[in-house]
């Protein structure tokens, strides 16, 4: 039975071949692109399941193809970068994709990333775990039928996963969650490919957020040795 149809970004020929084998083995369809004007012709023929981007490519970047993707799709992306560097992870997850992979590696690896990403895909989210309506912490608010947070008044502009995040810690409040907590709640699995990396960013991008001074936080605080815990302060 298939899994659905795969979209892969990537104009290094060797990968392309071993990585289409591996995903058609896997169950997948696969669609090649080898340059982000490729992509623009493909991509609007086809409906997607996922997208797999290179960051670098012939004629552009990966980046600019998640931008446009995420003006009106939520299908979900999947970087690979060759650059293991923290401005790469963080500007690919705040323009919105949803997890990456550093060349050079694991084939295992990958396919547990992917089937994660469709697993969360596939699901409604933390705000349908416990109560609906509205989670409130001191000036933080989540509204949760509109998928919206406010620090304040002010709209708080999220990522999905930076929101995904916020919702675990105001419906924890007080409780201590370790990273292997988090990452199984975030990525539905065991967090054992997931890179502790990205869950760093995700912690400190929804700090800088949130608040007054990040480097000092009161909400979102870690707890040395053990994880992280929000702080409530209503």
């Amino acid at each position: 039975m298939g899994q659905g149809r795969i979209l892969l970004v990537e104009d290094d020929g060797s990968l392309i071949d071993g990585l289409e084998y591996s995903l058609k083995k896997e169950g997948f369809m696969v669609d090649i692109a080898r340059s982000v004007q490729d992509f623009m012709q493909i991509y609007e023929k086809g409906i997607y399941t996922l997208l797999i981007l290179d960051v670098t490519l012939p004629d552009g970047n990966g980046f600019e193809i998640c931008e446009k993707v995420r003006a009106e799709s939520e299908v979900p992306i999947l970087f690979l970068t060759a650059a293991d560097e923290e401005f790469n992870v963080v500007r690919g997850l705040d323009i919105g994709g949803d997890d990456y992979v550093s060349k050079p590696f694991r084939l295992n690896e990958l396919l547990s990333r992917i089937h994660s990403l469709l697993r969360r895909a596939g699901k409604k989210g933390v705000k349908e775990e416990k109560e609906e309506g509205k989670l409130i912490s001191g000036k933080v608010s989540v509204d949760l039928h509109a998928n919206r947070a406010w620090l304040e008044e002010q709209p708080l502009e999220l990522t999905a996963q930076e929101y995904r995040l916020l919702c675990l810690f105001l419906l924890n409040q007080g409780v201590i969650l370790t990273r292997e907590q988090i990452l199984d709640r975030l990525w539905d699995g065991n967090g054992d490919f997931v890179d502790d990396n990205t869950l760093s960013v995700y912690i400190r991008r929804l700090r800088s957020k949130i608040e007054e001074d990040p480097s000092s936080p009161v909400h979102l605080v870690t707890v040395r040795g053990l994880g992280y815990q929000w702080k409530e302060t209503r």
